[in-house]
């Protein structure tokens, strides 16, 4: 979306099916490096599918996915090694430190433990969490929790973040803390970013949008273009527009 020589992640024509009911639709799009792009829909879209065709928990039958140019179905150890990902559901082992929740992660991508502890301090430092790192997850708040998932996602040092739903149950300070933390990734580190929501205040003005709806895109592009080619004034009235369904402000 912002012109570059190799996107972040490449969508292309992809459809997914449960039976007869057809949960994607020839769904196409990019995301460019140091972008942060929010794929916006109502809870039902599609979303939380195409997340899990990305990160392969399920395979993709129509149409092709490629992160920094590797193929997710070819060469899947390439692509899904530049991945970092949050998933909806908390997945923290509570009792666990948080520290040790980080070094699990680190083995499983062969990082030793000397190498795990030096990351892991480096990335909870990232997201404001290093005075936490020997307490127990259970310890935390869920804002807490989610800084700390985003932690454990940069430790094999991901060019892509994809994070479904982060800010489900948290409230509204927690909710401003995790998406300026994300952004500053972005703007700090080069970091492509694809944040679902369903939360129209959580798309900025500058960011990349995909509208996201009943399995189909209706419009990707620079928010500002989305809302003019919708003759809209605002995300949320384009769409309203688009969908002729209305988006919620705030959880």
């Amino acid at each position: 979306m912002n012109g570059t020589t190799e996107a972040a992640l490449t969508v292309e024509r992809v459809s997914h099916s449960y039976g007869q009911r057809k949960a994607l639709d020839e769904v196409s799009f990019s995301v460019a490096p140091g972008s942060f792009t929010v794929l916006l829909g109502l809870n039902g879209a599609g979303k939380s599918t195409l997340f899990s065709l990305v990160t392969r928990l399920f395979a993709a039958r129509k149409g092709r996915i490629a992160i920094f140019g590797h193929d997710v179905a070819r060469e899947p150890g390439e692509a899904l090694r530049r991945l970092g990902v949050v998933f909806q559901a908390r997945t923290l082992d509570l009792d666990l430190s948080v520290m040790q929740n980080l070094a699990y992660h680190a083995a499983l991508h062969g990082i030793g433990p000397t190498e795990a502890a030096r990351r892991g301090l480096v990335a909870l430092e990232r997201v404001a969490m290093a005075d936490r790192a020997r307490d127990k997850a259970r310890a935390l708040s869920g804002g807490q929790m989610r800084r700390v998932e985003i932690a454990r996602a940069l430790l094999h040092g991901p060019r892509l973040m994809l994070l479904d739903e982060p800010t489900v149950g948290l409230d509204i300070k927690a909710r401003a803390d995790i998406i300026g933390h994300v952004r500053s990734l972005v703007r700090n580190e080069n970091l492509g970013v694809l944040w679902t929501t369903h939360l129209i205040d959580e798309v900025g003005d500058a960011d990349d949008v995909v509208v996201l709806h009943q399995g189909k895109v209706l419009a990707a592009g620079p928010a500002a273009a989305v809302i003019a080619n919708a003759g809209a004034r605002n995300i949320g009235d384009a769409f309203t527009r688009l969908t002729g369904a209305r988006a919620e402000a705030t959880a």
